[in-house]
This record gives C-alpha cells, sequence and structure tokens, in this order.
C-alpha cells in the first residue's frame, strides 16, 4: 500500500496544471466558451412570446366589424395587416410574411346583433407552435371583444364571469433568457467536465507517458486526484465567469447565495469528472473519448436535462431515462437559486444524487485503469 506523499502529488499536480496551461484547445473552451454560449441562448435563443404578424379579411365594413378590427390593431400578442379579401392574405401567409389570418365574414355587423356572428382563424399547421399561439390568442381578442359589446349593450351575460388574476412567480415578466442563461451554465460545466477530462488519460495512453506514470510509487488516490482538482478548478472558473455575466449583462436575478451555488456546481463538477475520466480510461483514445463524450454528455445535457424540452411533456419511458443524466439533478438547481432562492428540500437531494452519480464513475475509473498497487 502506497504512503501519501504530499511532495510527490503537488509536483503531479503542478505537472497536469502546467498541461492545461500549454494546450490551448483547453483555455478556448474554459474561459471563451462560457460567454459564448450565454450569449447564444442568452440573445440568439428566444422563448418569448413576441407580436405576431397576422394578416385580417374585413370583408364587411360595420360599425361591429371596424370595432372588432380596432380590437386586433390594439392587441399587444398581433401586428395586423388589413385587406378587403382573403387571396392576397392567403399568399402572403404562404409566404411566411403573416403566421395567421383572421376573417370578418360578410353580414358580421347583423349577425352580431342576433349574437351568432363568428370569425375564422386561418393558421400555418407547419408551425404547430405558432399556429396555436395565434388560434388561441385570436379566439381570446374576439372574447374579450363580445363580453365589451354585451356590457356596452346593458345585457345581463349569458353566465357570471370569472375574473382570473394570473401571478407568476419567480418569473413575472416569463423572460425566457432568465432561465435560459442559468441553463446554459449547465451546459458549460457538462462541456468542461467531461469532453475535457475524457482526454486526459487517453493523451496519457496515446503519448506513452502511462507507464511512466504506472511505473512510479504513485497511489491510484493520488493518480485521479491529480487529474480531477486541475479541471474541477477550471470548472468553477467558468462557473464565475457564466454568473457575473448572468447578472451584470443580462439582468438575471440572483436571489439565492453564493454558497449554495458553489456547493451546487462543485457537486455537479464530481460527476461530470468522473464520466470524463471514465471514458478516458476506457477508450485509451482521444478521438473515441470526445466522440462518446458529446454523445453521453453533452447531447444528454442538452435534450434530456429540461433545459429546452420540459420533462414533463416527454414520453413516460424517455422520462424514466433522464434519471441517468446527471445534468437533469442541476438543472433545477441552477434556474432555483437563480429565480427562487436557496431552497433546501430540493437542492439536498438532487446533490445527493449527483455524488452518488460521481462516486459510481469514479470507481468505475479505479477499476478500468488497472493500476497494480499494493
Amino acid at each position: 500500500m502506497r504512503v501519501f506523499n504530499s511532495r510527490r502529488f503537488v509536483a503531479m499536480l503542478s505537472k497536469e496544471s502546467l498541461q492545461i496551461l500549454r494546450d490551448p484547445a483547453s483555455l478556448l473552451i474554459a474561459f471563451a466558451l462560457p460567454p459564448f454560449l450565454l450569449f447564444l441562448f442568452g440573445y440568439a435563443v428566444n422563448l418569448d412570446t413576441a407580436r405576431t404578424r397576422i394578416g385580417l379579411a374585413m370583408l364587411d365594413n360595420s360599425d361591429a366589424a371596424l370595432s372588432l378590427e380596432s380590437a386586433y390593431r390594439s392587441s399587444r400578442w398581433f401586428d395586423v395587416q388589413t385587406s378587403n379579401s382573403v387571396a392576397p392574405l392567403k399568399t402572403d401567409l404562404v409566404a411566411g410574411r403573416v403566421r395567421g389570418i383572421v376573417v370578418i365574414p360578410q353580414d358580421f355587423g347583423r349577425l352580431t346583433a342576433s349574437d351568432a356572428a363568428s370569425i375564422e382563424v386561418i393558421t400555418d399547421g407547419s408551425l404547430p407552435n405558432t399556429a396555436s399561439f395565434v388560434a388561441a390568442y385570436a379566439e381570446g381578442v374576439r372574447q374579450t371583444w363580445a363580453a365589451g359589446q354585451v356590457a356596452e349593450k346593458g345585457r345581463p351575460l349569458a353566465a357570471a364571469p370569472i375574473e382570473t388574476d394570473a401571478r407568476y412567480w419567480f418569473n413575472p415578466e416569463l423572460t425566457s433568457r432568465f432561465f435560459l442563461v442559468p441553463g446554459s451554465m449547465a451546459i458549460v460545466l457538462t462541456i468542461i467536465g467531461t469532453l475535457l477530462t475524457a482526454l486526459v488519460i487517453a493523451r496519457e495512453w496515446e503519448r506513452g507517458t502511462m507507464e511512466a506514470l504506472m511505473a512510479t510509487p504513485l497511489s491510484m488516490v493520488e493518480f485521479i486526484a491529480t487529474k480531477v482538482i486541475p479541471y474541477f478548478l477550471l470548472g468553477l472558473a467558468s462557473a464565475f465567469i457564466c454568473t457575473v455575466l448572468a447578472v451584470t449583462v443580462f439582468g438575471v436575478p440572483f436571489r439565492g447565495s453564493a454558497p449554495a451555488l458553489l456547493l451546487i456546481v462543485s457537486a455537479f463538477l464530481v460527476p461530470a469528472l468522473g464520466q470524463g475520466l471514465f471514458i478516458s480510461a476506457a477508450t485509451k483514445n482521444q478521438f473515441v473519448a470526445s466522440q462518446i463524450a458529446l454523445l453521453t454528455a453533452f447531447l444528454p445535457a442538452l435534450l434530456l436535462s429540461g433545459f429546452l424540452y420540459e420533462i414533463s411533456s416527454m414520453p413516460g419511458w424517455v422520462q424514466i431515462l433522464t434519471y441517468a443524466v446527471p445534468v437533469r439533478y442541476l438543472m433545477p438547481l441552477l434556474q432555483s437559486v437563480f429565480l427562487a432562492g436557496d431552497i433546501w428540500p430540493l437542492f439536498l437531494p438532487n446533490i445527493l444524487a449527483m455524488l452518488g452519480f460521481g462516486l459510481v464513475f469514479f470507481l468505475a475509473t479505479s477499476r478500468v485503469t488497472r493500476r497494480r498497487i499494493a
């Protein structure tokens, strides 16, 4: 059994740190990638509901039709293009210049007097989300207008109206950037923790230095620790950059505490680094290791973590699959510490789950490396 030697440990740690500093690719990923991804997800990826351009076919020019037209024009959701016929608007819909058509039919004013009036909403089904949005909000504008008409005429409503007072906790403006930017931190940590460390041991095998390391009295714990610690610090530095940019540049609120964020990030780096080392030790080839890291870490982090797609809306078997993705446990913690604050009943189970994944990966790395140490 090898005894821990501080001098040997520091020497190996210095060697790994210098290797990172001499590798431009590692520095580029650690310090240039975080701002790039944050700006990409903060500005380029926008899930906010914005004003949508629609066509309004006015086949009637009665007072009721003109009043409804005014209601659509004053809506915060629509940018209205008016026409006296449907044909030119259909051409615009096919060309993508408008996302929907609202048709106010002939005799609309006369039919309104007998409460039998209706409108037609035409949408582009090739864009399902936009089509649903246009149809729902177009009907909402019509219903609001109809209720106003009934009130003006002093007639009782068919049913007592229910007033809804909506409150959105943690993100009152429903700004998508406020959850995309913290989520992008998880992607950055996944890349740094898994992709970079996936090359560490494989690089030693390819350069022929692994045999020399095996001939030294270096213990397995020392070997793994010297490989992990520099990238752990690199991950913390990237998380710090992401946090500063999120708060100062993107205006994301930070309602939690710095110690909670540090604990969350540190807990996630354990399975991320462990997975990268396991891939590196198992493949012994940098190219193969990088491809496996992308397939098993980056893509699941992007698609199965709840970052872009709600896990609850996925098929049942996919939801079960997400429990095997460590970043799935990180994503709600980052969004909560930024937008809601320190919620320890949520934090602790997820932190323990991430540490459990890390333990499994490090034990697997130790076994796969096949070190013969007494």
